[in-house]
């Protein structure tokens, strides 16, 4: 199970997870063994530790990979995507140049991606907390004004 807590840095707090999930180009199936498998984990682990992401779970499929990530708020998701898929791409055709032949065009993943966040909070348990902060029954922000 994750652990979904806040994490502290100098000047702010923050508790978000992203799920993020792509292919490969063209779905071909490029990690067919368990080897394989444990390789690109190795390169996608690897270039997050290096680039201060925190991978709390991953799983890389034939044709694709699921991660869940955690990472400063200062990194742009869109980033911190480019900058998993270049890495990683650029490793493993080191390591398995014939790759290339699979792949028509050479490259390793489709431009494509999916990300989600997720976090403690449903959107309904925020939109309610939010929408509560001016009335005399929310518990956090300032008391609502009376009248005189």
């Amino acid at each position: 199970m994750v652990e979904n807590h806040a994490i502290h840095e100098c000047g702010y707090v923050y508790n978000f997870h992203y799920h993020l999930v792509w292919v490969t180009k063209y779905r071909c199936a490029v990690f067919t063994t368990p080897q394989l498998v444990a390789e690109m984990l190795e390169i996608l682990t690897s270039a997050a530790s290096d680039n201060d992401i925190n991978v709390e779970q991953a799983e890389v499929m034939a044709d694709h990979v699921h991660l869940l990530l955690s990472f400063k708020p200062r990194y742009a998701p869109a980033n911190v995507v480019k900058i998993l898929k270049g890495a990683s791409a650029r490793t493993w055709f080191v390591a398995h140049p014939e790759t290339k032949k699979l792949l028509w065009d050479g490259h390793l993943w489709s431009p494509s991606y999916y990300m989600g966040t997720l976090g403690d909070m449903s959107k309904e348990t925020v939109a309610n907390y939010i929408q509560n902060q001016r009335t005399e029954r929310g518990k956090a922000g300032r008391p609502s004004k009376k009248a005189n």
